[in-house]
């Protein structure tokens, strides 16, 4: 019975849906849900809520990190490295992407507005929406074929 019950561990342990459900919360709740809310508070101003977006968000992209390098090595470890590879490329291109030009620039142009100064009109928001809303789609789809796949 132990037996049977540590190998059922160990292969959940070892399938990369966890990760990818973990990563799809993570993110989800940070940018659809706290960072609109946070910018519905009566007393929040602008400038507030986008020096905390940009604290928040920093840290957001550590902990992405972070689950893309576990979601490599378990992927490794699995056995599945070959068939997630696109799906980890994907991901990494992502964040690598978000990580390098995005949160750099916004929060520069954050920095600007807490500065009094109005920053020009920008695609960067925006095109940071996309690839976030891409990146959930991924880890959602990721996270369903993960339960689905035999090892």
């Amino acid at each position: 019975m132990a037996k049977k019950l540590l190998a059922r561990v160990g292969r959940a342990l070892t399938n990369p849906a966890w990760v990818c459900f973990t990563w799809f919360g993570m993110t989800a709740g940070v940018a659809l849900l706290a960072t609109p809310v946070r910018f519905s508070a009566p007393t929040v101003t602008r400038a507030i809520g986008l020096d905390v977006g940009r604290v928040v968000f920093a840290a957001l992209n550590k902990a992405e990190l972070a689950a893309l390098i576990l979601l490599l090595l378990i992927a490794r470890v699995s056995g599945r490295a070959r068939r997630w590879w696109g799906i980890c490329a994907a991901l990494a291109l992502i964040v690598l992407v978000q990580s390098i030009w995005l949160l750099p620039e916004l929060a520069a142009r954050a920095d600007m507005v807490v500065g009094g100064i109005e920053p020009p009109p920008s695609y960067l928001h925006a095109s940071y929406s996309i690839l976030e809303l891409l990146k959930l789609g991924i880890l959602f789809t990721a996270g369903v074929v993960a339960l689905n796949e035999r090892t």
